[in-house]
């Protein structure tokens, strides 16, 4: 299991979907994984977090289901905070094979997420929140990983779509020297050749 950890406009979701292809594995993002559920549209909607211990339980579903399909994973943004964390750490620790930051300079984000348009991502005082949010709560993730053994990567983010999905290629089999290449993209999606989320 490898964790992939950016803000949006780093091509995260495009990313995890692309090595989901080559590796033949599951991924899922946590955002996905809460919108599927239909439970909390209103709370979602209206910038409201989940609880925690929901948060954990729906992806804790999910992993045991494809764990038990015979599917490694990636995770898509999860866990998001070190309550998230330690519990994976307690329950977890020795499926994960380790954790990817996907780094992309803020000025770098400003031209992104204004060319993608959506409202809530085009001002730079929303960039800068997010940014101060994800830098906030990373820290002590990572630094619980850290703690636990669980090797935690920076790959570069900045350059063609194809040009980063070969540095997270190579990380990929670093962290997990099992990975191995896949022909069928398990989640039965295409490869967005754009930047998502």
């Amino acid at each position: 299991m490898i964790i992939l950890f950016g803000l949006a406009g780093t091509g995260k979701g495009t990313q995890a979907k692309a090595l989901s292809e080559i590796f033949g594995w599951r991924t899922f993002s946590v955002g996905q994984v809460i919108r599927d559920t239909g439970k909390y549209t209103d709370t979602v909607d209206n910038g409201g977090l989940i609880p925690d211990d929901d948060v954990i339980a729906l992806m804790t579903e999910q992993i045991k289901k494809a764990t038990a399909e015979g599917y490694d994973i990636i995770l898509d943004g999860y866990p998001r905070t070190e309550y998230q964390a330690k519990w994976l750490m307690d329950h977890m620790k020795d499926d994960i094979s380790g954790a990817i930051i996907l780094d992309v300079p803020k000025e770098e984000l400003y031209q992104r997420l204004e060319l993608r348009g959506r409202e809530d991502d085009k001002s730079k005082e929303a960039i800068d929140l997010r940014w101060d949010i994800f830098e906030k709560n990373i820290t002590p993730i990572v630094n619980l990983l850290e703690e636990n053994h669980i090797p935690v990567r920076k790959v570069n983010g900045v350059g063609e779509v194809g040009t980063v999905t070969g540095r997270l290629i190579a990380t990929v089999k670093e962290l997990d020297p099992s990975a191995t290449k896949q022909k069928d993209d398990v989640n039965g999606e295409e490869i967005e050749k754009s930047y998502g989320e």
